[in-house]
């Protein structure tokens, strides 16, 4: 109970430090959003839902290569779905449901476990490295350069070995079945692909708001050094707050406070009703008969660690 309230109040802190900038900035803030045409608007809610697309086909793509295929839509109501809880305080709630929502669907609670890890891994990975690529001569960026030394760390742990390795102990420490094979490297290249899409996709949304299609490499690097800094205050659900500050110091000095800070809290509305259209959404397309769930079951081992009938010993699937 005491955690929990500690994690409610540095959210309040968190909430109340954006509140104060907006508070100190608001007749630029209502004249930068004053500007924002609606088109502009739905043309950035539009590119979140693209990049949340891209996601989730990177996502798709992690929970197949550990032995789960599933459809499109049944891997966007577990992933859409369950990824609310991150709404919750606590680090815990969107993994728990999206492990529930997998086991409903056939998938074993380990392998969702592994494939949200993994997941978050790839895109921290993917956008430390965006960031570091676009965001050098940002003072912003030169002052947590620590955070950049994340980058060739993760890297290595990408490796389908290390990564296996990882994911094991993970499991072993939280009392789950280990893995069954080694995650095949094609199968990370592709999520890292498909992530990387993702992230320059993001960059759109940040441009329209800004107005601005000379500052796109800025705009995807930033959003993406936002989000990372967001991730990493794991004691902020979603990062509310933390986010919107990151982004606000690497765009003030390309855009003006006003505009940074309207881009922000749009960019904020945006993805909340992106996250809530793409779970209702992918709750209603990834409904699945009883007996498709039970197939599913039987095809991917729920409740055994052997290795599953569409992949060999090495982890990747038989041709």
């Amino acid at each position: 109970m005491l955690r929990r309230l500690l994690r409610v109040l540095l959210a309040l802190v968190a909430l109340g430090f954006l509140g104060y900038g907006l508070a100190r900035n608001w007749d630029e803030i209502v004249t930068a959003a004053g500007r924002l045409s609606p088109w502009a608007v739905l043309g950035s809610f539009a590119a979140v839902l693209a990049g949340q697309f891209c996601m989730l086909v990177a996502w798709r793509q992690v929970l197949a290569g550990l032995g789960t295929p599933l459809p499109l839509r049944v891997a966007g109501r577990i992933m859409f779905v369950g990824q609310l809880g991150k709404y919750i305080p606590g680090s815990v709630w969107a993994y728990a449901a999206m492990m529930e929502l997998g086991r409903d669907h056939g998938s074993p609670p380990r392998r969702t476990f592994a494939c949200i890890s993994l997941s978050l891994v790839i895109n921290l990975g993917v956008a430390l490295s965006i960031a570091a690529a676009t965001l050098a001569t940002q003072q912003a960026v030169r002052q947590a350069w620590y955070l950049l030394l994340l980058v060739p760390v993760i890297i290595v742990c990408l490796h389908p070995k290390v990564l296996t390795w990882g994911l094991n102990l993970a499991l072993r420490v939280a009392r789950r079945e280990p893995l069954e094979s080694v995650l095949p490297g094609r199968t990370v290249l592709v999520a890292v692909a498909w992530t990387a899409l993702g992230w320059f996709v993001y960059g759109l949304h940040i441009s329209l708001l800004a107005g601005r299609w000379d500052i796109y490499l800025i705009a995807t690097g930033g959003y993406a050094f936002a989000w990372a800094s967001g991730l990493l205050a794991v004691v902020v659900p979603a990062g509310v707050g933390v986010r919107e500050g990151a982004l606000v110091l690497v765009l003030t000095p390309v855009i003006g406070t006003g505009a940074a800070y309207a881009a922000a809290v749009v960019s904020r509305v945006a993805f909340t009703l992106g996250d809530a259209l793409a779970a209702g959404v992918a709750f209603l397309l990834g409904r699945q008969e009883a007996s498709k769930v039970a197939t599913y079951t039987a095809q991917n081992g729920s409740g055994s660690t052997a290795l599953t009938p569409d992949r060999n010993l090495s982890g990747s699937p038989d041709a």
